[in-house]
């Protein structure tokens, strides 16, 4: 058994799955009965915060921008446009400066509204949550639930934050989003696991934001915002790169002084290196920053050779020639011509409802060759749909093909008189589209078959701002 520190530890501490009822309502210091007491609330909410996904520091037009002109080819460029303008090359440094704005503004905004739609992670949680609180049952903002809540679930329901269930009756919940498993898994409130059990083999949780499919049950909330399941997905995307080399220490575990600097030299080589572009980002990426660079290089060294051939004469038409050499060796139409054919992938990508965050990740995904990827809501919806339905005396209703599994008005229903195991060898020549209100026309058998199947299970579809939606068991929804 686990041991933990109690609340003082933090939420983190607890190790629900680990803990009987019983230890977990000693660590949490709450009631199985009767809830906080209101008089817990305050300073448990000082201590823990609101249950809320941290935003973190939301969209920042400003680092967006800079991260569209800090690459090596754009800082080239600018310094080629503040030449050419320098020496009064007008049609030169316009064409630049063009060529400039028209890069970091296709750029800026496809970034921008994708990090806008990747806001809407906090969407994802339940606006209200019901819990006991001194014995009383009350509907809350889930922003206002604390660890040690006792919260009551029911079918439909979104789970408000990570629960240790006290009491559950035929209890499943869709955990789709956090493990990629498409079937609901069934929860035992009164199982221990051992503490290193994985998130998806913890059967007497239930986590924030997974969806109540079955049953009913009700729980202790031992973790909230950042530091729930779905919190530590949300950081994870936030996590950023940064690092510090440490110094080499000899074998006697000491750092000499010149381990410090040459420690300094290869961190600040890493910061050189990313905000050039030439050791981060894609293959392409890389290749076009040192690219950049080399160009940039040469044409210095090709303006040198120009005014050292004029003896370095201070005659304006000397260095006009200078530098339209050193300009000559820029290629300054291949930023737009890489810019826009991305851009023009990234609007076919949105066609298909692709959200993406940088134009850079087109050219990465280009360059795959194997993708090893999850089923369940990647290649899949982790939906399901009837496709077949057999009524004794009355033959054999097959469903056509739909895009959406949960709009009862998408998708044509054709009737056979055989049996489906008839039906399969002599597939489509007895099968006949008919619409739905002809098929229920005098037809009692199957308005009773419909009629059971909708009164027996708990599953509900709906219509929600032109929307259909479904909540429920997968199998029951179809």
């Amino acid at each position: 058994m686990a041991k933990d520190k109690g609340l003082d530890g933090g939420p983190q501490a607890v190790l629900a799955h680990a803990l009987t009822i019983e230890e977990t309502r000693d660590q949490l210091e709450t009631n199985l009965e009767d809830g906080l007491s209101h008089s817990q609330i305050p300073s448990r909410t000082e201590k823990w915060g609101h249950n809320e996904l941290d935003d973190g520091p939301g969209v920042q037009p400003i680092k967006i921008l800079v991260h569209q002109i800090a690459n090596a080819m754009i800082l080239v460029l600018i310094m080629a446009m503040a030449v050419s303008f320098g020496i009064k090359s007008w049609i030169e440094g316009g064409v630049i400066t063009a060529v400039i704005v028209l890069n970091v503004v296709v750029g800026f905004f496809q970034e921008f509204s994708a990090e806008k739609t990747m806001d809407s992670l906090r969407s994802l949680s339940s606006p209200t949550a019901t819990v006991v609180r001194d014995g009383k049952t009350e509907t809350i903002p889930t922003g206002e639930l604390v660890p040690g809540d006792k919260v009551e679930l029911k079918t439909g329901d979104t789970v408000p934050a990570d629960i240790r269930l006290i009491d559950a009756m035929n209890f499943e919940t869709d955990e789709a989003l956090l493990t990629g498993e498409s079937l609901p898994v069934s929860k035992e409130a009164k199982a221990i696991f051992d503490a290193d059990t994985g998130p998806g083999d913890r059967l007497n949780v239930a986590y924030s934001s997974s969806t109540v499919t079955k049953g009913r049950a009700t729980g202790i909330v031992y973790a909230t915002g950042m530091r729930t399941e779905i919190g530590c997905i949300a950081l994870a995307l936030r996590a950023t790169d940064k690092r510090t080399r440490e110094p080499r220490r000899s074998k006697d575990g000491k750092v000499k002084p010149h381990r410090y600097v040459e420690a300094w030299g290869l961190t600040a080589g890493d910061f050189i290196g990313k905000f050039l572009g030439t050791t981060v980002g894609t293959p392409l990426q890389r290749k076009l920053s040192k690219l950049a660079i080399l160009l940039f290089g040469t044409a210095v060294v090709c303006a040198i050779i120009v005014l050292a051939a004029n003896k370095f004469s201070n005659n304006n038409e000397v260095i006009i020639y200078a530098v339209a050499t050193g300009l000559s060796m820029i290629p300054a139409s291949l930023v737009v011509v890489l810019t826009i054919t991305m851009a023009a992938g990234t609007k076919r990508m949105v066609s298909r409802n692709v959200v993406v965050r940088t134009l850079d990740s087109l050219e990465a995904l280009g360059a795959v060759t194997d993708i090893c990827s999850d089923k369940t809501g990647t290649l899949t919806q982790g939906k399901m749909v009837t496709k077949k339905a057999w009524v004794p005396a009355v033959g054999t209703y097959s469903v056509g093909t739909s895009e959406n599994p949960v709009d009862p008005s998408i998708g044509d229903i054709s009737h056979s008189a055989l049996a489906p195991h008839h039906a399969s060898k002599t597939k489509g020549d007895h099968e006949k589209v008919t619409p739905v209100a002809d098929l229920l026309e005098d037809n009692t058998h199957l308005k009773d078959f419909l009629n059971v199947a909708s009164l027996a299970n708990l599953a509900s579809v709906y219509k929600s701002e032109d929307t259909w939606k479904a909540r429920g068991d997968p199998t029951e929804i179809a």
